[in-house]
């Protein structure tokens, strides 16, 4: 097991990496008050509720199961977390506790911030992309059908446990979903790590248990270092975000759940780099190293056909890194190295959205 700790002050947490992880009561059971309420979906629950359950010992718990998938990351789902916790009693002594997804994490983190004003959760990550990124940081919220995203909290969990044996019951295009958000890392990051990983990203895809605990712990070190830095993204953080002001738009384009958000953000991050040369900013030879890596994880590089340059653009113009009005970017400018901009002519904006785009 690997522990990365997270510095922020009285709502520091570690995040533990490592197999066998969700049956260990001492890694959860510390972090739980008086009561437990479990929130998982219907796809997790057969595989690990019962593990998590055993780990609680004798705290009082109870569960809800949500309908699994990105298309039900909404208000109306939502409420049945609040009416499962007001029926069971729940108060401030208790705990939420997250397993599953980034979709059930988000959810039953938001679920946590905002219940009696904030109760403590924890995040039991099963998933590649909610173990490396979604767990870590404290983002919560929900989906609108004009955005992605745009009802949430900063929440932070009070313990993440990655256990990485979740990974073997994820199915192969979850999996490559996941490997998106890792690649990110190196392209805004780590140079070292981004060679790393296309030396070894054959072994991540065969779920290689030492592959996938030094991407895990790599990536939640990166991003710990960033949160860290800038908990509430009024400046660095936003890096965290290549490839997604584009990827949340063909996601909300498309209708939520069509393609994983891995995969939209996979082709929102070839079209931040297609950007990024127009402006000068790095070497076409970068652009086309990321496509070949993130085709190699088994991941689309093009959006899908059928979206207009001006869907794409009306959607990326509600997007949360909009300030006063201005759309705020994130482009690479190096191996390894990026930058929040809202200084992109919107020639050139347009010109990458016209050239992926396909009837």
């Amino acid at each position: 097991m690997h522990t990365v700790p997270i510095d922020l002050g009285s709502r520091s947490y570690p995040i533990h990496v490592g197999q066998g992880l969700l049956g260990r009561r001492d890694l959860l059971v510390p972090h739980v008050r008086r009561r437990a309420m479990i929130v998982t979906d219907d796809r997790v629950a057969p595989l690990w509720l019962d593990r998590a359950l055993a780990a609680l010992g004798n705290t009082p718990r109870s569960h809800v199961i949500l309908p699994e998938g990105e298309a039900n990351k909404h208000l109306g789902t939502l409420d049945r977390i609040f009416e499962a916790l007001l029926r069971d009693g729940f108060d401030r002594g208790g705990t939420v506790i997250a397993l599953g997804g980034g979709v059930v994490g988000d959810m039953a983190g938001f679920a946590a911030a905002s219940y009696q004003r904030g109760v403590d959760f924890v995040q039991l990550p099963t998933t590649l992309l909610a173990q490396v990124d979604s767990s870590v940081g404290g983002k919560t919220g929900v989906n609108h059908a004009l955005g992605k995203n745009m009802i949430g909290a900063f929440h932070q969990p009070v313990a993440v446990v990655a256990d990485t044996d979740s990974l073997n019951t994820l199915a192969d295009r979850e999996l490559s979903a996941g490997l998106a958000e890792v690649i990110k890392y190196g392209l805004i990051v780590d140079a070292d790590f981004l060679a790393w990983l296309e030396r070894h990203v054959d072994d991540l895809l065969a779920r290689e248990p030492a592959a996938l605990a030094h991407a895990i712990r790599r990536s939640c070190e990166i991003k710990a270092q960033i949160v860290e830095e800038d908990e509430r993204e009024h400046g660095r953080r936003a890096l965290l975000n290549l490839g997604h002001t584009f990827g949340h738009a063909i996601e909300a384009a498309m209708g939520y759940g069509v393609w994983l958000h891995g995969e939209a953000v996979a082709a929102g991050t070839v079209m931040a780099l297609d950007l990024s040369v127009r402006l000068e900013l790095v070497e076409a030879s970068l652009a086309e190293r990321a496509g070949r890596l993130l085709e190699r994880a088994g991941l689309p590089i093009l959006p899908p056909a059928g979206i207009t340059p001006e869907t794409l653009l009306g959607y990326m113009r509600r997007d949360k890194k909009v300030s006063d009005g201005e759309l705020r970017l994130v482009l690479v400018d190096g191996v390894g190295s990026a930058r929040v901009t809202a200084e992109v002519p919107t020639e050139a904006l347009m010109a990458t959205l016209d050239h992926f785009h396909t009837a």
